[in-house]
């Protein structure tokens, strides 16, 4: 006799037809589990290190004068890259010309191409790619200068011009021009908060920058505290200086003329780190002479009173 109630089912065990089915389509596409550390929700979880920005390691001088003067300066150069089409002068044929007497491949380029070595530069059809510059150590190279001013090996007595904070390509490159041009021996400049060799530098300084050496500090107070040291006197440029520029006393001796940023001019431990501050003097008082224009009038007046002890 049955011992089942009426409307009653036994249960089977064990997983119905089709229940795997079913699981696996569940299970499609989740994959394995995350790691702690790659769940936003987790507390062990640990955001991605931010990309660093990629620098360039090349740079171009544009246009065609500033290409032809920069291979006649043997800047170190990589590549001429020349637009296709573009209409020849004399300019373009003659940096080909020299390009090719240097070794150095001259390539077509598209205007796109050009447009992205020059970084959007006016480029004329024109480009020379340069690598990046290689800087002197700023401490050395002055150290090295007054050793060699002691030793006899040096007529004149070492003049460097050192910058502080200047941050536009346009005033470094003028400097660099005024410094070839009256006879400085070094340019320096620190090695932060402040502008590089750059193409437009190259650009702007029609060559000077292979011509005079640049270097690099890694504190531009402490390389002055080393200049003193060598035995080289150090100015900063300022309008309220207590010394006026023309017939400077220092100007005959070892000397680091510091130029001021465009902005706020010295920095306030250079300004007391320097031995002398000295102004230029205007006609008006509303005036102010940009930084690049300052340091070349220094530069003369400094060449001119040197050229009366020769």
């Amino acid at each position: 006799m049955s011992t089942r109630r009426s409307g009653s089912s036994r249960k089977k065990k064990g997983p119905t037809k089709g229940s795997g089915g079913q699981g696996r389509r569940k299970l499609e596409g989740r994959g394995p589990t995350p790691k702690a550390s790659d769940r936003t929700w987790h507390k062990n979880y640990r955001p991605p290190a931010p990309k660093k920005k990629t620098e360039r390691t090349t740079d171009a001088v544009a246009g065609r004068n500033p290409v032809v003067e920069a291979l006649e300066a043997e800047v170190p150069a990589s590549t001429l890259y020349v637009a296709g089409g573009v209409e020849m002068d004399d300019r373009i044929r003659k940096s080909v010309r020299l390009a090719a007497d240097r070794g150095i491949p001259v390539l077509e380029a598209t205007e796109a191409q050009l447009a992205r070595i020059t970084d959007n530069a006016r480029h004329q059809g024109i480009a020379l790619q340069v690598p990046p510059y290689e800087y002197e150590n700023g401490i050395d190279l002055v150290v090295e200068l007054m050793d060699d001013w002691s030793k006899g090996y040096r007529h004149k007595p070492p003049l460097v011009v050192a910058l502080d904070s200047i941050t536009d390509p346009h005033n470094l490159g003028a400097i660099l021009r005024s410094a070839s041009a009256f006879s400085a021996d070094a340019v320096v400049i620190p090695s932060r908060r402040s502008v590089g060799v750059t193409s437009t530098v190259w650009k702007t300084s029609a060559g000077a920058a292979a011509r005079v050496p640049v270097g690099q500090v890694s504190n531009l107070n402490s390389a002055l505290t080393e200049y003193k040291k060598a035995g080289m006197f150090t100015i900063g440029l300022d309008g309220d200086g207590d010394q006026s520029l023309p017939g400077l006393p220092l100007a005959t001796e070892p000397l680091c003329v510091v130029v001021g940023s465009e902005g706020t001019g010295l920095s306030r431990l250079v300004a007391e780190n320097v031995d002398q501050i000295v102004s230029i003097p205007i006609s008006s008082e509303l005036e102010s002479l940009n930084a690049s224009l300052a340091a070349g009038i220094t530069l003369y007046e400094i060449a001119r009173l040197r050229a009366k002890i020769d």
